[in-house]
């Protein structure tokens, strides 16, 4: 039974097919898959283009309440759904981010879903797959490596080393990194200042990338890429150092979109991994895009909860892209529900309707935020075993009250058979018509959009901008860059900018402490409370419990 098995143990159990057989299942000519290995395979942009006459499909974004420790499983729900769809007899594909390695080894785990709903092979996807992380990580540091050279060969672009913005990156959660201090070893090793990491998914190039159209596209948002201001205040651009052609080298391949398979050999795209609490927390544009020109229904997912990575897809990724949901669905566990109810981790195996009726608040507000940009959506209950009749009624009965419905999800055990009822109420949600629209008017002041963000998905008093915030918003205004949609960067444990503050907290301010544009993406970025574009391990980090024997089976890995 999969309840006495563990993720790796399930994917290890179920043999795959060879990838060429599901990419042509799926409508894609092998002709335009670039193999890496039997199981794993990038698609040609040359093959996506020959997809371009193809109607497009539903599309259906997945979602979730603010997290909690107790977890949502959006991913496994994401994964259960597709293949749920194909069950009921419809053809679906499933498009989602890749796993990034600072969270597979902190206290995450992986994102290839779980149990009898997962995308495999999952021990690459969540390690290297096929190296686009890694790409992305040699792009962004080469260019902090020309930015540094060009200062020591000279300095023609007259760059204020006190003014660089551009970060190096790596994909590890390492703390120590944070604030660094380089060029240390005397003048043959250039100026010395301070400089800083951030974790590879929070990379502009990452939030680039996986808005780009295609590599010309992505090398012209890479040109556009502001890294530092020189001395009279000016932006200097990564084109103003010649670097986008090098960089677009670097990039060539993990621009293509990858293909792999679910245990139910459903298709899965997998491609572009931002995060959503410091980035816009979406898969790539091409593999969505791709997926809706292959599929009568395309399910995708959006990062943490809806405050954060659902408003980014809508607010960020429909505009940029011009997509139009057709339904939205909000994964919700009872055990995380209790613990926004104000029930500990250690008691949540006891049943607890009171708690379970006083955490509904945040899913409540989830739902009142989705309706508001006109969409309709059902929610996903991943159901436990220790879930019991009486919250589930009270969970069914509090739905009900809002005006949307329940489907109770077992995809972790049964697979696709656990969700053919969310699946029949998706299709049936994609057959109504919809007023989606957008949370604000882009051509807004940065004030005005941020406030919108913090006053109607948030359901705060106000935004609060530093000195420091305000400094930046007008100089972004001289600048005429201050008309682009806005990527908050907030904790993604609460609607407010205090992670502690858990289930649908009211008065409370969100302070923005730095605003900075990224051109290249399109988007501004506020930085608020304590947030951290670095992450650092847990006390007892998930690797210290992974191991790899001599036949190279691994464990630990989830």
């Amino acid at each position: 039974m999969a309840e006495f098995l563990t993720d790796i143990e399930i994917a290890d159990s179920v043999e795959m097919e060879p990838i060429v057989e599901v990419a042509e299942r799926a409508g894609l000519n092998k002709d335009f898959l670039e193999l890496y290995g039997n199981y794993k395979a990038k698609i040609s942009l040359e093959g996506i283009k020959e997809l371009d006459n193809n109607d497009d499909g539903k599309l259906v974004l997945v979602t979730a309440i603010t997290p909690t420790p107790a977890g949502e499983g959006k991913s496994t729900v994401s994964i259960g759904l597709s293949q749920g769809l194909n069950k009921i007899g419809k053809n679906s594909v499933v498009a989602l981010r890749e796993p990034s390695l600072g969270p597979v080894f902190g206290v995450k785990g992986g994102a290839a879903g779980g149990g009898y709903s997962q995308v495999v092979p999952m021990e690459d996807i969540n390690l290297h797959f096929t190296g686009d992380l890694h790409a992305m990580t040699a792009a962004n540091n080469l260019l902090s490596a020309l930015i540094d050279n060009h200062i020591h060969q000279g300095n023609a672009l007259r760059i204020d080393a006190r003014q660089i913005t551009w970060k190096r990156v790596l994909d590890m959660n390492d703390r120590a990194l944070r604030n660094i201090v380089i060029a240390l070893g005397g003048k043959a090793s250039g100026f010395v200042r301070e400089d800083h990491f951030m974790i590879t998914v929070a990379s502009e190039i990452m939030a680039a990338l996986c808005l780009a159209s295609g590599l010309e596209d992505l090398k012209g948002r890479l040109a556009k890429m502001i890294v530092a201001y020189n001395l009279d205040g000016e932006p200097v651009t990564a084109g103003d150092l010649e670097a986008q052609g090098a960089m677009a080298m670097l990039l060539k391949d993990a621009i293509k979109p990858n293909i792999v398979q679910t245990l139910e050999h459903t298709p899965a795209l997998i491609h572009g991994g931002p995060f959503a609490n410091i980035a816009h927390g979406c898969n790539s544009l091409i593999a969505t895009k791709l997926g809706l020109k292959l599929a009568d229904y395309l399910v995708t997912e959006a990062g943490f909860g809806a405050d954060l990575g659902a408003e980014k897809f809508f607010d960020i990724k429909c505009r940029l892209g011009g997509l139009k949901p057709n339904a939205v669905v909000i994964v919700a566990t009872i055990k995380a529900l209790k613990m926004h109810g104000g029930v500990d981790k250690k008691n949540l195996k006891e049943e607890n309707v009171d708690a379970l009726e006083k955490g509904f608040a945040n899913l409540g507000r989830h739902l009142e935020n989705i309706k508001s940009f006109g969409l309709p959506v059902v929610v996903a209950v991943n159901r436990f075993v220790q879930d019991t009749d009486a919250e589930i009624a009270k969970l069914i009965e509090k739905c009900e009250e809002y005006g949307v419905e329940v489907s109770l999800c077992e995809g972790w055990g049964k697979g696709g058979d656990g969700v053919t009822d969310l699946a029949q109420k998706v299709v049936a949600m994609c057959e109504q018509p919809n007023d989606f629209h957008f949370l604000y008017d882009v051509e807004a002041s940065i004030p005005e959009k941020v406030n919108a963000i913090v006053q109607k998905i948030y359901r705060g008093r106000q935004a609060v901008f530093t000195a420091a915030a305000k400094k930046q918003i007008k100089t972004l205004e001289g600048l005429g860059l201050d008309k682009m949609p806005i990527c908050m960067a907030k904790t993604q444990f609460s609607f407010s900018d205090d992670k502690n503050a858990v289930g649908a907290p009211t008065d409370f301010d969100i302070t923005v402490q730095t605003v900075r544009v990224s051109a290249g993406a399109g988007f501004i970025v506020c930085e608020t409370g304590d947030i951290m574009v670095m992450p650092g391990l847990p006390k007892v980090p998930a690797a210290n419990k992974m191991d790899v024997d001599e036949s190279g089976k691994m464990e630990g890995l989830f």
